[in-house]
């Protein structure tokens, strides 16, 4: 497989979790990620097995993404995409970025990690406020 054809096909994943996360698709959202996938935000990372709440917990709307740009090593790459979100009741926007890294699986590339950055009107760039979301403990 040549470069261009790992760009890509990294490319049709990370527009897959967009559409699947518009959506509220959550079987397509965790299909992007490797089983030991991750999510960080909210000054905390999620294992997989929590995507479910957490994106049942995050407001609804439009994820628009741009072309991210990815540094191949490998079966290896890590990457980062540039994010707006549009909640879809006022459309009140989120906008931001999403640092990657990606894996070569025998089913193609997958999302390993990501870390979500958001840009603040201030222009500070933060991964979220801690109490944004509440885990549920046992």
């Amino acid at each position: 497989m040549s470069a261009t054809d790992d760009l890509m096909e990294i490319q049709q994943l990370l527009a897959r979790y967009a559409v699947a996360m518009t959506r509220g698709d959550v079987d397509r959202v965790l299909g992007v990620f490797t089983p030991d996938g991750s999510y960080s935000a909210f000054g905390d990372t999620y294992p997989l097995d929590e995507f479910p709440a957490l994106i049942a917990a995050a407001p609804k709307g439009l994820f628009l993404v741009g072309t991210p740009v990815v540094e191949l090593d490998g079966d290896t790459a890590a990457g980062t995409q540039p994010l707006c979100f549009v909640e879809h009741t006022e459309h009140r926007m989120r906008i931001g970025y999403y640092n990657d890294t990606y894996v070569r699986t025998p089913a193609g590339w997958r999302l390993r990690t990501r870390a979500m950055t958001f840009i603040r009107r201030s222009g500070a760039h933060d991964s979220g406020r801690p109490h944004a979301f509440e885990r549920s403990r046992p």
